[in-house]
């Protein structure tokens, strides 16, 4: 056999052993699923709700138009802290302190006719005090008159004039009478009078004093829209009247965010909260929740689910209101803010990281159970009861880790509770110290039931688009 021959067929073994070398290797490794892990821990968890929103003052008050006028002056400006009763600004008011003078002088003489009608219906009264008296002296005369006139002492003539004096003396009593009733009516009326006065004063006073404008509350003027020599008008039925100022107290400031429907169940008063304002970054303020809503408005017109007829899918969120503890002197109203509300907080909790959960179908692992249990293995054991009869194994799914034991993915079930910001705390399933598959997102998206796994945890390689 020649040379060339004998290395031939060498070269063909070892190609053919080369072969079956590469194939065993294939094979062993055929399905096995490279995956990153990591081990169950314990550390401090905190449950934080995030939401955004603005600034506003505990207490603040639109300054509306309450008569017609011209702005003819504005003693203040954006800014300014005022204390209330200051003036804000002056309506023209010519006409309104006309009616007011007009009406002074229409008090002052409905004062002077009470006094009058005061001294008439005292001069009436005693007008009618003297003739009682001068009624009781002829009714003397009259009775002394009739006696003397039965004995004969004195002529028919003195006991008829004694007589005519006596009736004239009670017609003046009538007569005074009814000068006193109405010199007591004309009192009566001339009190009224000039409590129609008053009343009307009280009016006119009002419309003058809806000229000058003064501050309920003590504040900063936070928003001042118009300009001196504008006109301005009341609300008239539904409509509002002018708008002139807004007044804030920035004594209390809180920060009024909006929290999405899925995290409104977990926020409650007294909760803690982490806030900053993006005019003022590198800050953080500490808060307290005040105020949680209980009624769903619609993201995108703001208007309460209550105001509106028709169902909507739409997404929907809930006002918190959280007041800050120490807010800073040079905060404004409306300025956008986020708050961090603290939630939860476990101290020394068993947590895995919040990516490797991962959803199988009740189906999917009873098979992977059956395929274990022909190769005389142990099959994982489901902690979750079975699902009432009728109801499809397929759409019953089940929460749980890749537990990471003899070189295999075993499902394991798993009940949670906080969650942090990347992490999550596990209360029934594991122990400290399991090893779990944490990644890659590929790999826990496919990855079945006991499959083998081959565990790369190094970094990743950039890729020449991160390097450049």
């Amino acid at each position: 056999m020649k040379t060339w021959h004998k290395v031939s067929i060498g070269i063909g073994v070892v190609a053919v052993g080369a072969g079956i070398v590469f194939y065993s290797i294939n094979q062993a490794h055929k399905g096995v699923v490279t995956v990153q892990t990591g081990k169950v821990g314990r550390q401090d968890l905190i449950s934080i709700v995030t939401a955004s929103g603005e600034v506003k003052p505990t207490t603040y008050t639109n300054v509306y138009a309450e008569g017609f006028g011209k702005i003819t002056q504005i003693v203040v400006k954006e800014g300014d802290h005022v204390k209330k009763g200051d003036v804000l600004l002056r309506l023209e008011n010519i006409q309104q302190s006309a009616d007011v003078e007009a009406q002074r002088a229409g008090e002052n003489s409905s004062a002077a006719a009470i006094q009058s009608s005061d001294a008439s219906y005292r001069s009436a009264q005693a007008d009618l005090t003297q003739r009682k008296a001068d009624l009781e002296r002829a009714k003397f005369d009259w009775e002394r008159a009739q006696s003397l006139y039965k004995d004969g002492l004195i002529p028919k003539s003195d006991y008829d004039a004694r007589k005519s004096a006596h009736d004239g003396a009670v017609a003046a009593v009538e007569a005074a009478n009814g000068r006193l009733q109405q010199a007591r009516a004309e009192l009566d009326r001339s009190r009224s009078q000039l409590d129609q006065t008053r009343a009307t004063m009280v009016r006119l006073r009002d419309v003058l004093r809806k000229t000058t404008y003064t501050a309920p509350i003590n504040g900063v003027v936070s928003f001042l829209p118009v300009r001196l020599g504008e006109n301005v008008v009341p609300g008239i039925q539904n409509a509002s009247g002018s708008f002139l100022m807004t007044l804030s107290d920035m004594s209390v400031v809180t920060a009024e965010v909006k929290v999405d429907e899925t995290d409104i169940v977990s926020v409650r008063n007294g909760q803690e909260a982490d806030v900053t304002i993006d005019a003022m970054p590198g800050k953080i303020f500490k808060g307290q929740v005040t105020e949680v809503g209980t009624q769903a408005v619609l993201r995108t017109s703001g208007l309460a689910t209550t105001q509106t007829t028709a169902s909507t899918q739409e997404a929907k969120d809930f006002k918190v209101v959280v007041t800050l503890n120490n807010p800073p002197d040079n905060v404004r109203p409306g300025l956008s803010t986020t708050a961090k509300i603290k939630t939860a907080e476990r101290k020394n909790a068993v947590a895995i990281p919040i990516q490797a959960l991962a959803v199988r179908s009740r189906k999917d692992l009873e098979e992977a159970a059956k395929e274990m249990n022909k190769k005389g293995r142990d099959s994982v054991t489901l902690a979750a009861n079975k699902p009432a009869s009728g109801t499809d194994a397929k759409k019953d799914e089940i929460q749980g880790v890749f537990a990471v034991r003899g070189g295999k993915a075993v499902f394991v079930q798993v009940d949670t509770g906080i969650s942090g910001v990347t992490d999550i705390e596990v209360t029934n399933g594991l122990k400290e110290g399991d090893e779990i598959v944490t990644g890659s997102y590929k790999a826990l998206r496919t990855l079945r039931p006991n499959a083998p796994v081959k565990v790369d945890n190094k970094a990743p390689k950039k890729s020449e688009d991160e390097k450049s």
